[in-house]
């Protein structure tokens, strides 16, 4: 699909884009091994939470997982987020924009940090939910702690704005939380 020409201004800009930092708190990042980390075959997607594939073939020497993906997560999302660092390409034919990151390339995970994500809730959140990640997609909703949407699970990360469902949200995270 080209991208058309711009049919919409909003008085005010929007608070941030799905991926970026929210604030200069302190970040972790997940330790990688040798190669580091890289995208699963099917990549993986800006701004949502991803999982280690720790299928034999895809740990290196070290035994640490070398391969995330944004599906297909069977518990806890115990790889992280993956930040928006200028890292998606477009690779549809007349594309206008891309969040992927394509299958073999690396990528950058945080275990803790301050992120805008989209929240893809069917109501809108309040600050201090739970940050639930969508195993179909990586995708974040929200809900009081203990209790996920069917299809989710409880992250150890929380809202720290308020957000309609679509709406960019904040979300932070602690090393040991």
């Amino acid at each position: 699909m080209a991208q058309g020409f711009q049919t919409t201004v909003y008085p005010q800009p929007a608070p941030g884009v799905e991926g970026d930092f929210c604030d200069h708190n302190p970040r972790a990042t997940v330790d990688a091994g040798p190669g580091a980390l890289v995208a699963g075959a099917a990549g993986v997607v800006v701004g949502r939470f991803c999982w280690f594939d720790t299928n034999a073939a895809n740990v290196d020497v070290n035994g640490s997982p070398s391969i995330v993906n944004s599906s297909g997560g069977a518990g806890a999302p115990v790889a992280g987020f993956v930040h928006r660092e200028q890292q998606g390409l477009i690779t549809n034919y007349l594309g206008g924009t891309s969040m992927l990151v394509p299958g073999g390339f690396p990528v950058t995970v945080f275990k803790s940090g301050g992120f805008f994500v989209k929240n893809t809730s069917a109501g809108a959140n309040t600050v201090g939910m739970k940050a639930m990640a969508t195993l179909a997609d990586g995708t974040v909703q929200f809900a009081a702690a203990g209790s996920p949407p069917a299809g989710t699970v409880e992250t150890k990360w929380i809202a720290m704005s308020v957000g309609a469902p679509g709406q960019i949200v904040k979300i932070s995270s602690w090393p040991n939380g």
